[in-house]
C-alpha cells in the first residue's frame, strides 16, 4: 500500500514537533498548571452549583480533559480563532476568559459573558477570538471553516482551532467542512476530543474505521494522534498542525485522546461505564501526571503546588460569589442582540443576494 500524506505526517511528529515551541521558563511550565488546576477547581464549583439548582438546563463538565484545551490553546497567537462544541468551560478558561463572567453565564445572570442568553453550552468572547460553544453536535465545524476562510482571505495570518467530539465524526456537516477545508487548502485544525463515549455509547459501536483519525487519508489531509493526557505532548502535536496551517495554509485533522471523569452531562449519572474504567484513566490524571514532571524537573514542591491549588479554588470561589449576587436579565433584553444593529448593515450595493 503507498504511503499516505497522512501516515507520512504522523511519523514525524514525534521527532520534530518540540522544534516548533519556544523554550519554557519555570513560570511558562507553571503557568500551564495554574491553567489546568482553574479549570478543574471551576468545573468542580459548577458542579456544585448545578447540584443546588442555581444552574438551570444542560451543564457538560470538563474534568479530566484540562491538558487538551490548556495544551492545544496554549500555542496559539491572540489573534488565531477557537471554536468549540458543547463541553466549551474549559476551552473559554483557557483562551483567558474570565471566570466570574463565565460562572454568571452558567447561572443565566446579565453579567454572563452571554448575557446570561447562552448558558452552559454557549461561552463567547469575541475579543479573545473564542467564538463559542455550540449546541447542534458537529454545528460548529462549518462555522470554524468560514473563520478559516475569513482569515486567509484576509491574508492576517491566522489559525483556526475547530474541537469536535468523538460523536461527531460521522455528522455530514463534518466531512463537508473536511472536504472544503482540504479542497480550499485552509489554515484550520479540525480536533477530536476522542474521550472514548458519545453521550453513552462507546466508539467501538458508533465508528467504524478506526482510528478515527484515518478520516483525514479520505482528504488528503495530514493527521495527528495526540495523548490528550499529557499537556507536553499535546503542545507539541499542536505546534506542527498550527505550524503547517501559518505557513502552508494547509488543514490538520488531530485525534487526541482523553477522558472525561463525570458523565456525559450533569443529568447523566454514568453508569455505562464501570468504576474499575474511570480509576484506570485518573491513574493518568493530567494535573498529576504534569505535577510529578515539574517536581523532577525542580520547578514546583508540594508547598508551590499547594499554593497554586489554593488559588484556583479562590479564583473559583469568588466566581461562583459574583454569579450568585449578579443581577438576572431584565425581560427587554429577550430582543436584543437578535438582528444586526442598523449602523452595521452594510450598503445595498455591497451586499450579496442572500442579504437581499
Amino acid at each position: 500500500m503507498p504511503t499516505t500524506k497522512t501516515s507520512q505526517k504522523k511519523s514525524s511528529f514525534n521527532e520534530g514537533s518540540t522544534k516548533l515551541l519556544p523554550q519554557q521558563s519555570p513560570g511558562d511550565r507553571l503557568d500551564l498548571l495554574k491553567q489546568m488546576l482553574l479549570i478543574r477547581r471551576f468545573e468542580e464549583k459548577a458542579a456544585q452549583a448545578a447540584t443546588q439548582k442555581k444552574i438551570k438546563g444542560f451543564c457538560h463538565l470538563y474534568i479530566g480533559q484540562e491538558a487538551l484545551a490548556v495544551g492545544t490553546i496554549s500555542v496559539l497567537n491572540p489573534h488565531d480563532g477557537v471554536i468549540t462544541a458543547y463541553r466549551d468551560h474549559g476551552h473559554g478558561l483557557a483562551r483567558g476568559m474570565c471566570p466570574q463572567a463565565c460562572m454568571a453565564e452558567l447561572f443565566g445572570k446579565a453579567t454572563g459573558c452571554s448575557r446570561g442568553k447562552g448558558g452552559s453550552m454557549h461561552f463567547f468572547d469575541a475579543k479573545k477570538h473564542f467564538y463559542g460553544g455550540h449546541g447542534i453536535v458537529g454545528g460548529q465545524t462549518p462555522l470554524g471553516l468560514g473563520i478559516a476562510f475569513s482569515q486567509k482571505y484576509k491574508g492576517d495570518g491566522g489559525v483556526t482551532l475547530c474541537y469536535l467530539g468523538d460523536g461527531a465524526v460521522n455528522q455530514g456537516p463534518f466531512h463537508e467542512s473536511l472536504n472544503l477545508a482540504a479542497l480550499w487548502k485552509l489554515p484550520i485544525i479540525y480536533i477530536i476530543e476522542n474521550n472514548e463515549w458519545s453521550m453513552g455509547t462507546s466508539l467501538a459501536r458508533s465508528s467504524a474505521g478506526l482510528p478515527l483519525v484515518n478520516r483525514a487519508q479520505a482528504y488528503d489531509m495530514a493527521g495527528i494522534v495526540a495523548d490528550g493526557m499529557d499537556v507536553d505532548d499535546v503542545r507539541a502535536k499542536t505546534a506542527e498542525a498550527v505550524h503547517l496551517a501559518r505557513t502552508e495554509s494547509q488543514p490538520t485533522l488531530m485525534e487526541i485522546k482523553t477522558y472525561r471523569y463525570r458523565g456525559h452531562s450533569m443529568s447523566d449519572p454514568g453508569s455505562y461505564r464501570t468504576k474499575e474504567e474511570i480509576e484506570k484513566h485518573k491513574q493518568h490524571d493530567p494535573i498529576l501526571t504534569y505535577r510529578s514532571r515539574l517536581m523532577e524537573e525542580g520547578i514546583m514542591d508540594n508547598p508551590t503546588f499547594d499554593q497554586l491549588d489554593a488559588e484556583a479554588q479562590k479564583i473559583s470561589q469568588e466566581a461562583y460569589d459574583f454569579a450568585e449576587k449578579s443581577p438576572e436579565p431584565e425581560l427587554e433584553t429577550l430582543w436584543e442582540d437578535i438582528f444586526t444593529p442598523e449602523d452595521q448593515i452594510p450598503p445595498l450595493e455591497h451586499r450579496g443576494r442572500f442579504h437581499r
